[in-house]
């Protein structure tokens, strides 16, 4: 897959993982492993990206003895996420159109 397009999938995914409430990073791991398999090295840059693009905020907290970060979506966020179903849309229409001779001869 290229790169792109998958780095842009990722970033949809984290902010969907935490689009219902505030998250922290082993979280959104676990919440997205029945989907995708992301890794913390993965994971750390992706929110540090949306962190900077302001798609999501960021506070430390203490738990247990330890600093912790948790991540919650932002309205520009929502509005990101609301863009992809969109342009999900018409990558579907692309898929249907490219696949559409192999569906025929079956």
């Amino acid at each position: 897959m290229e790169i792109q397009l998958k780095r842009g999938l990722l970033d949809v995914c984290v902010l969907a993982a935490i689009k219902s409430g505030e998250s922290y990073g082993y979280q959104i791991i676990k919440d997205m492993k029945p989907y995708v398999e992301i890794s913390e090295s993965t994971l750390y840059p992706i929110l540090r990206r949306l962190e900077a693009a302001e798609l999501l905020t960021v506070r430390s907290a203490e738990h247990k003895g330890r600093l912790r970060k948790y991540y919650r979506i932002t309205e520009a966020g929502r509005r990101r996420l609301a863009a992809f179903r969109t342009e999900w849309d018409e990558i579907l229409a692309v898929y249907r159109f490219v696949t559409r001779e192999e569906e025929s001869h079956e």
